[in-house]
């Protein structure tokens, strides 16, 4: 069979997938299909077919000193922020039946999603999947305890499989995990409503996220091999010059190395050598920091922060910082680089667990510190709204977290 035939028989193997998949699939309206390129049978020009690198060379390239430095910035400002559970806009929350006991359940399963995870735990692997490689990832379980409604599990997210054919229907599964067993349980399959899977940076042409590892990728492997090269030059390991005797017969040469070798290599001895020409030292190199490449780290140093959306500063390059533009840096990079992922994180606590988990789209998870990150700013904007009349005093704790404010016992009796 010729290469014609067989692409012509993928393209109708092809049209016969997506003909079942729109006879299955609720929403008749749509015209387009979502990816096409994963579903492509030929790719013109031989393209890969991988979607990213490997999940344990990113790991790897994530241990690294640079690397980790600008993963913890993100994961650990997210993960000690305080929160609140509230009620969304558009509702009331008199309106809303047992608010109040509901949102403390909501915030009692997130403080112990599991047996063996608190709330900081858990949401630092999701995280950390997440600006690794896009495809942060957590299993969730409604309970049916009104105490406990639901729990969470972290998932690899390197193991998860995404059907760019799903339809939307709840019934239908969206993911499948891979377990790395041979045979009918080599992927369970997940449902929309079972497996949260936050994408980072999504795409119309591929099912998966892109993780800020993964536009650092090629910038960390040259700083790590740099960095390599430094190390070997810094501690002599690398021979940066010669001595070079003129007109020594192949005795003397072969004596005067194993004499070297064997009495002044790696003692500390001072040299000492009698013959009737001086021998000369030939240099391989200046002999400066220049070979170190120096310069050449710290721009690769730079264009690690900047796919991290985090300005040089916080990576340790401070030589070019002063104090006037230094606060601005920090506020430049919590806006950038860590609200975008905190507000994504909220967002599908919201839509999975609280809307499709459990069916609670009354509530909201937000993250206190993203208005500002500058307390007293903070206070000070709410005093203001408070003589104004903008805000109440019911208002201003219910944004700061706090329950309502007991009425007084005069009042009661009034």
């Amino acid at each position: 069979m010729g290469i014609g035939e067989r692409v012509k028989g993928a393209w109708s193997s092809l049209r016969g997938m997506e003909a079942a998949a729109k006879a299955a699939s609720p929403e008749a309206g749509r015209k387009t299909l979502a990816m096409p390129s994963i579903l492509t049978p030929y790719r013109p020009g031989g393209l890969p077919t991988v979607p990213k690198p490997t999940a344990a060379n990113l790991r790897r390239f994530a241990e690294t000193p640079v690397a980790r430095r600008a993963i913890n910035i993100v994961k650990n400002r997210i993960a000690s922020m305080d929160w609140q559970i509230r009620v969304r806009r558009g509702y009331v929350a008199a309106e809303v039946e047992d608010a109040h006991l509901r949102m403390h359940a909501l915030r009692r399963a997130l403080e112990e999603p599991n047996a063996g995870d608190s709330f900081r735990t858990l949401w630092e692997q999701v995280i950390e999947d997440t600006l690794v490689g896009g495809f942060g990832s957590a299993e969730m379980r409604a309970t049916g305890d009104p105490e406990r409604p639901f729990e969470l599990f972290a998932v690899d997210g390197a193991m998860i499989q995404v059907d760019p054919k799903w339809n939307g229907s709840p019934e239908m599964p969206r993911y499948g995990f891979v377990t790395g067993q041979i045979g009918e349980g080599a992927v369970t399959p997940l449902k929309d409503d079972e497996l949260m899977y936050v994408r980072l940076n999504p795409r119309t042409y591929t099912a998966f996220g892109l993780g800020r590892m993964e536009v650092a990728f090629e910038s960390i492997g040259q700083f790590l091999s740099a960095n390599r090269y430094a190390g070997r030059l810094a501690s002599n390991s690398v021979v940066q010059y010669a001595l070079w005797l003129d007109e020594a017969t192949p005795e003397q040469h072969d004596r005067l190395i194993r004499w070297w070798q064997d009495e002044i290599e790696g003692t500390g001895r001072v040299p000492v050598l009698s013959s009737e020409k001086k021998p000369e030292v030939l240099q391989f190199s200046g002999g400066t920091d220049a070979e170190l490449r120096l310069a050449w780290q710290e721009f690769l140093i730079r264009m690690i922060g900047n796919a991290f959306d985090l300005p040089p500063m916080l990576l340790g390059l401070e030589n070019d910082v002063n104090q006037s533009t230094a606060g601005q840096l920090a506020d430049e990079a919590f806006q950038s680089s860590i609200v975008p992922v905190a507000k994504l994180i909220a967002e599908h606590i919201t839509r999975d667990i609280f809307a499709k988990l459990l069916g609670w789209r009354e509530f909201e998870f937000v993250f206190n510190d993203l208005e500002t990150r500058d307390e007293q700013e903070e206070v000070a904007m709410q005093v203001q709204l408070l003589n104004v009349g903008v805000l109440s005093v019911a208002e201003v704790r219910a944004m700061r977290g706090l329950p309502p404010a007991p009425v007084p016992e005069e009042a009661v009796c009034d």
